[in-house]
């Protein structure tokens, strides 16, 4: 069954679907795939091309979007959007704590078949059965581009082209090594943000002075600690991070001295993780890969290598985009996750994300922005992996933070840079 309806300036076509959770295991357990196009009214050919849009993550939902810019208008010009939500995310049989606690000692085992080569077999199972196997291009966002990148290790005859905004993973992956990397940038992001926001540096320790305390309660009854404070850092790596956390700093006091209810409401919508539950849970998992061995909670073993980031040292530094054991204690809506994240953590036994040899080989039109400056994904690993993939181009600029592809401007480069070598596969 589809359901349609138009938003301003975009025709909406909505379909379910349905695909084994574990496709090893084909007639066992399955799982329910939503699946989103959008299509420029006036432009309704069904012949015209596909792009499937690869969200960030890994957990994140697709665009619902509002009004028709960004890079949705400027695929529109072009393509059928195609909006298949990742598995458990979405409208696509969502998981949160709830389901994964009920699983056991089995939560571990069902949380592995979220990852990226999950997600492949569920884009070719969409393509072919939704689109008669038509060759569609991919526009990859962060996490989008570990899905891209094996897509073109295992499935590429799918693909007529693929574009990738900050999304390069580093091949083989290993956990320890973006983790070792990615600290140094949090730390050179804080003390930007506290040289344009001088009087931040106090306000963020009068802040964590408070919370060392202790008693300070969120609205649903967390206890709001240092540590989870400073995970608010996360946002230094968009466009304007800065801005945002600067004037929630500006509002934490009453005038009698009281952290006020603005703050704790705001603190809590940007870190309990009920929109997105999978984003904590399944975030080193992205790194799991049998040579690497497990990934063993690396962020929180660099951190402790780090001691900097102490939550007692001042000025206080922000943590990014790294998990750590203690979230799954701290944010209510984690904790029933603890058991399966830990089982992920030790787990050694990883299916293969990625074929070196087959991406040496590819023929797909790949291109590439790398962010030099981003926060998230290391610009050196990127290029590293880049120089061994056949028909790869990439373009790096520090224009952008790691959300440039809010810019219709990104893919339209990325498209000129295709377009210059011949095009997309038809």
């Amino acid at each position: 069954m589809t359901t349609e309806y138009l938003l301003p300036g975009i025709r909406v076509r909505e379909r379910r679907t349905t695909v084994p959770l574990d496709w090893s295991a084909p007639d066992a357990e399955t799982i329910e795939l939503f699946v989103r196009e959008l299509v420029d009214p006036e432009h309704d050919d069904p012949d015209r091309p596909l792009l499937a849009f690869l969200q960030g993550g890994p957990g994140g939902a697709n665009p619902r979007p509002l009004t028709r810019d960004g890079w949705i208008d400027e695929a529109l010009r072009n393509y059928r959007v195609v909006l298949v939500d990742q598995r458990g995310t979405g409208l696509s049989t969502p998981v949160d704590a709830v389901t994964v606690e009920a699983r056991g000692d089995g939560g571990g085992d069902f949380l592995a078949c979220f990852r990226a080569d999950s997600i492949v077999r569920d884009l070719e199972h969409v393509r072919t059965s939704l689109y008669d196997g038509r060759r569609w291009t991919t526009l990859a966002q962060s996490f989008g581009g570990w899905i891209t990148f094996t897509y073109l290790s295992f499935a590429p005859e799918g693909l007529a082209a693929s574009y990738v905004c900050g999304g390069v993973p580093g091949i083989p992956p290993k956990a320890a090594e973006v983790y070792r990397r990615t600290f140094d940038r949090v730390a050179t992001k804080t003390a930007e943000f506290y040289r344009r926001y001088p009087e931040d540096e106090a306000a963020v320790a009068r802040i964590a002075d408070r919370l060392a305390e202790g008693d300070v309660l969120l609205p649903d009854g967390d206890v709001l600690t240092i540590r989870r404070f400073q995970a608010l850092g996360i946002d230094f790596g968009m466009k304007p991070g800065f801005e945002r956390l600067h004037w929630l700093v500006e509002k934490a006091f009453t005038s009698d001295g009281r952290l006020s209810a603005g703050f704790l409401q705001d603190v809590l919508a940007l870190s309990s993780s009920a929109g997105n539950p999978l984003f904590w849970t399944l975030q080193e998992s992205i790194y799991g890969d049998q040579a690497s061995g497990p990934t063993a909670w690396a962020a929180q073993a660099e951190r402790e290598r780090r001691p900097e980031f102490d939550e007692n040292r001042r000025p206080l530094l922000f943590t990014g985009e790294m998990a750590f054991p203690w979230m799954f204690d701290d944010v209510r809506l984690l904790r029933g996750f603890r058991r399966a994240v830990d089982a992920l953590a030790a787990k050694d036994d990883w299916s293969p994300l990625y074929d070196r040899d087959a991406l040496a080989r590819n023929e797909v039109p790949l291109a590439a922005v790398v962010y030099f400056d981003d926060m998230y994904v290391d610009a050196g690993l990127q290029l590293e992996t880049l120089k061994g993939v056949g028909n790869a181009q990439y373009w790096v600029t520090n224009e952008f933070e790691h959300d440039g592809i809010g810019s219709g401007r990104t893919l339209s480069r990325l498209r000129e840079l295709v377009r210059n070598r011949g095009g997309e596969r038809a």
